[in-house]
């Protein structure tokens, strides 16, 4: 069994290349060995602020303009997905942190969660509640990145009730969101392994402060 640390962090980083690593409304979720010397897998959520483009923005703003006018103030995306090959098929680059992303977003001052899948993740994305957003492109679907690679636009419109996900997906995010703090036995394709969940955010962090 192996014991795993999931935690989330607000980036604070004073230089480097990647936008995001300087931006105040952007939460780093990071999945990491017991002692947080070997990580395994991580994400971001990133809230719309009005001054760092979402990547869903970047992503398929060129194929269909109106994302621009449809992710405001209330939005926020999950993003950046990964997961180490020491770790691949246990379900922690895709089920477990889509699971943790809902989890945190339910804490955010948003009512919209965007996210952009792969055909892979798709059915993640839709286990956790997120239905395709059919008033993008072709009916959700872009060719992006590139012309023989499908990418689908999905979104949460009610991060709380999430009317759309999978009844035992809903109440294993029930609990995390009830319980932030807390130990559990996760079972993936290739066995089990023991989570330790940090996701309760301070009420001292400030999040969406928008540009005047």
């Amino acid at each position: 069994m192996r014991l795993l640390e999931i935690y989330f962090g607000i980036a604070q980083v004073t230089s480097g290349s990647v936008d995001w690593m300087q931006h105040d409304n952007t939460i780093v979720i990071i999945v990491e060995d017991e002692t947080r010397t070997k990580t395994y897998g991580g994400a971001r959520v990133q809230i719309a602020d009005g001054i760092l483009p979402l990547p869903i923005e970047t992503a398929i703003g060129k194929y269909d303009p109106k994302i621009y006018s449809y992710v405001k103030k209330g939005s926020a995306e999950i993003c950046g997905m990964w997961n180490s090959k020491e770790v691949a098929g246990m379900g922690i680059g895709s089920q477990v942190l889509a699971r943790v992303g809902v989890v945190l977003a339910a804490q955010l001052p948003i009512e919209t969660f965007h996210v952009l899948c792969a055909p892979i993740t798709t059915r993640v994305g839709k286990r956790v509640g997120f239905v395709i957003d059919e008033s993008l492109g072709n009916k959700g679907t872009f060719f992006y990145p590139k012309d023989d690679f499908l990418a689908t636009a999905m979104v949460i419109n009610d991060c709380y009730n999430l009317d759309y996900a999978d009844p035992k997906e809903k109440l294993l995010i029930a609990d995390l969101r009830e319980n932030p703090i807390q130990s559990k036995v996760e079972v993936g394709p290739k066995g089990t392994y023991e989570v330790n969940y940090h996701l309760k955010i301070p009420s001292n962090v400030h999040l969406a402060t928008t540009k005047p």
